[in-house]
């Protein structure tokens, strides 16, 4: 099996007072697509989601994604399989003119309140590239063997 060639980019990255003292997000394997985002909420003061509750965490972050690409906040598998907490917008975009703080919008779907602590792994961040399409209006479509088809239509 030969290596596939990927592509390294910088990501020019401020952090914000509020995430002085935790590491910037990265890869924890070698071939891991995402950079893991950790919370930046005060330490001593976990935020708190009760069932079925949602909640901004912020990341203390704050990227220059390059013209062309995308970030992409992911949920954590693991966090979503134990616990029931899963990013609400998954996957929720960062567009390359976004200047503001990345912040990460938990819900928790267990069946226990569950605690976001300062420094705990809460989502991913991948860098996509991405495709600026424009519509152009017709009045016909080119048939397919799907056509109208939708939600369910080619299995069960």
């Amino acid at each position: 099996m030969t290596e596939q060639k990927t592509t390294d980019l910088s990501i020019p990255t401020v952090r914000l007072p509020h995430g002085e003292g935790l590491e910037l997000p990265r890869r924890e394997t070698a071939h891991a697509a995402g950079l893991d985002l950790v919370a930046a909420n005060p330490a001593g003061e976990p935020i708190r989601l009760e069932k079925f509750a949602r909640a901004l965490i912020p990341t203390g972050l704050v990227l220059q994604i390059p013209s062309g690409y995308e970030g992409q906040v992911r949920p954590r598998s693991g966090l979503a399989f134990r616990y029931g907490v899963t990013v609400a917008n998954a996957p929720g975009t960062i567009d390359a003119d976004y200047r503001g703080e990345v912040k990460v919008l938990l819900i928790n779907l267990g069946e226990e309140p569950f605690e976001v602590v300062r420094g705990m792994r809460i989502a991913q961040l991948v860098i996509a590239p991405v495709s600026f399409a424009t519509l152009t209006e017709t009045k016909i479509l080119d048939e397919t063997v799907r056509g109208i088809g939708g939600f369910g239509s080619t299995g069960v």
